[in-house]
């Protein structure tokens, strides 16, 4: 006699049997080419909020489904549109948020990837796209969980939901605070889990319980008034390039770790990372040598790191005999968890400005500082999170630390500070997001699916 399939059995079967409906509609998402970016057709992010709201009202589990902007504060103007979706909880149980977003980063240059970005293109078991796994597959985890809970639950659905997907999180998440305290009635929720992070490989999931900040500014260089002829003067008076490069160099010691005082590191024990694994996940050149002092993951979880991303200068093609009186970088600092970015960004300006070489006058602006991110582990969320992991992708979870930031968590904490956050993900090491060639592991992204599925069904029979 065959017993009944038990429900876990049941929300596998139905989240597996949804994967390929949940990539085709990946695989539209990705030929929208939503950037939040003015320099970009800004319609497209509309057609592609339009897109995941339908899709949202498509899942059958919300009471309400919206495209809203909220006004980005200081400026009088509106931020990106997001999608909010959101039923009410009935009969005690908690209520979650689901986080993702659909804005992307710009491709780049395009000669640079294998196949055209925003058209989607499955190899080697990966789905390449600009978005396929930063973040619109973090968007479709979602929708692909709901659709598998709807069902095999029904009407039969107590839990609470809130979909959010935001706009401009690759553009600074500008509006972000003031979407929240707009729309904060609706979005209260008792666990929020944001789907923008990583696993540890392809077939490890992680919970990520750690992120550093970030302080990012403009640094705008001057030696002269007016560009001269190099012949004539060079050797007399620095340009303005040469003034940059001592003073940029200051920055790192011999080591390459970053040598600015009064920036913090966080004291953590990290797992055990080789420089052959470091080396194939990030294409290091043979010959050229890891940076930093300490273990390979603190480097990269709890030091900080400053890195030089932009330059206004004259291009190689056009090039002439010339001082320049002028130089602007952009300058994009990560900072240790536990340390405020604000403190952090003025203890890199005050190292800069004392290390002015030849009494070049120097101009910050643009300053745009968000704060690190620690997970407080103890709560019974993170524990349901992980045991869905292990039974979603049949391997047990690890904690991962992350290097690099999303600021607007802080922003979710300070709106909810009740909610219990939960930072999970459907990248994997090699997925190169913001890079050309950014691509998304199929066999991940099933397995965040089938955990995300059990997760949702487990809360939905709990209550608080």
């Amino acid at each position: 006699m065959t017993s009944e399939p038990s429900v876990d059995d049941r929300l596998l079967e139905a989240a597996e049997g949804g994967i390929p409906a949940a990539l085709a509609d990946l695989g539209r998402l990705v030929r929208i080419p939503g950037i939040a970016w003015p320099a970009f057709d800004q319609e497209q992010l509309r057609l592609s909020a339009r897109a995941i709201a339908d899709l949202a009202s498509g899942a059958g589990v919300f009471d309400e489904v919206r495209v809203l902007t909220a006004e980005i504060p200081g400026s009088g103007e509106q931020g990106q549109p997001a999608v909010l979706a959101t039923r009410r909880a009935r009969r005690g149980r908690p209520t979650v948020m689901l986080y993702a977003h659909h804005d992307v980063q710009p491709p780049g240059d395009e000669s640079l990837w294998d196949t055209p970005p925003f058209e989607p293109t499955v190899r080697d078991g990966r789905l390449y796209g600009r978005g396929a796994a930063d973040d619109k597959a973090g968007v479709m985890a979602h929708i692909a969980s709901l659709r598998a809970l709807r069902e095999v639950h029904g009407d039969d659905l107590d839990l609470g939901l809130v979909l959010f997907v935001e706009g401009e999180e690759e553009y600074g998440s500008r509006s972000f605070g003031r979407f929240l305290a707009d729309n904060a009635d609706a979005m209260r929720s008792d666990v929020i889990v944001v789907a923008d992070s990583g696993n540890w490989d392809s077939d490890t999931p992680a919970v990520t319980v750690s992120l550093r900040g970030n302080a990012k500014f403009h640094l705008t260089v001057r030696t002269l008034d007016h560009a001269s002829h190099s012949g004539m003067f060079g050797g007399a008076v620095p340009d303005a390039m040469l003034a940059t490069i001592k003073l940029l160099s200051t920055l790192w010691d011999s080591s390459g770790a970053v040598a600015v005082p009064g920036l913090a590191v966080r004291d953590a024990d990290t797992p055990e990372y080789s420089e052959e694994k470091l080396r194939d996940e990030t294409g290091l050149l043979e010959g050229v040598q890891p940076i930093g002092e300490g273990s390979i993951l603190s480097r990269i979880w709890n030091r900080p790191a400053i890195t030089v991303t932009g330059i206004d200068f004259t291009s190689v093609a056009a090039a002439s005999n010339t001082l320049s009186p002028e130089v602007t970088v952009v300058v994009s600092a990560r900072v240790a968890p536990g340390q405020d970015a604000r403190e952090a960004y003025a203890a890199i300006e005050a190292h800069l400005r004392a290390h002015a070489p030849f009494g070049a006058q120097l101009t910050f602006s643009d300053v745009d500082c968000g704060d690190g991110f620690l997970v407080d582990t103890s709560g019974w969320a993170v524990a349901e999170a992980r045991e869905a992991m292990r039974d979603g992708y049949r391997r047990d979870p690890v904690d991962l630390g992350v290097g690099g930031s999303i600021p607007f968590i802080a922003d979710l904490v300070r709106q909810f500070p009740g909610s219990q956050i939960l930072v999970t993900g459907v990248a994997d090491p090699h997925s190169r997001a913001h890079s050309p060639n950014e691509s998304l592991h199929l066999d991940t992204f099933r397995n965040a699916v089938r955990a995300e599925t059990l997760l949702l069904a487990r809360l939905n029979g709990r209550t608080v």
